[in-house]
């Protein structure tokens, strides 16, 4: 009786494609996990643990992003620089008013692995405040394509 494998694919079998993901009108944490789930590659037959088998991502209209209920003014990030007495305290209104982009990378951040693939992943997100974007490949702009 043979015994079936489980299939890994290899490093040199994984392709990357880039998706570009609008966030006009979504909630926050609803894009985030399929924010999440892109990057991981969860969503691909080829899935594997040790392994990057998802995209890169590209988000558009950040500042667009939508919260329920109150989370807009009771929902507060805190970051610490070390030293004492400098807890610094902003709201999810404030956050987004300042640096809409850094919510939904927080967001996104919280739901991948916490170790080192983790940070890979979140390198290939790619988040913008505004509809446009500098990746020229994405954007259907791309020379090479012309010239097919």
């Amino acid at each position: 009786m043979k015994r079936t494998s489980t299939y890994f694919p290899k490093q040199n079998e994984i392709h990357d494609a880039w998706r570009v993901i609008d966030a006009t009108g979504r909630p926050l944490g609803r894009l985030a996990r399929d924010i999440a789930v892109a990057l991981q590659g969860k969503d691909k037959p080829t899935y594997t643990p040790h392994l990057i088998t998802g995209d890169h991502v590209v988000v558009l209209n950040a500042t667009s992003v939508m919260t329920t209920g109150k989370k807009s003014l009771q929902k507060i990030y805190y970051r610490h620089s070390g030293y004492v007495g400098n807890l610094k305290s902003m709201t999810l209104k404030e956050m987004q008013e300042k640096n809409p982009e850094k919510v939904i990378e927080l967001a996104v951040k919280g739901m991948l692995p916490h170790n080192s693939r983790g940070r890979q992943m979140l390198r290939r997100l790619k988040v913008y405040p505004g509809a446009t974007h500098s990746h020229q490949a994405q954007t259907g702009n791309n020379p090479i394509d012309e010239g097919e």
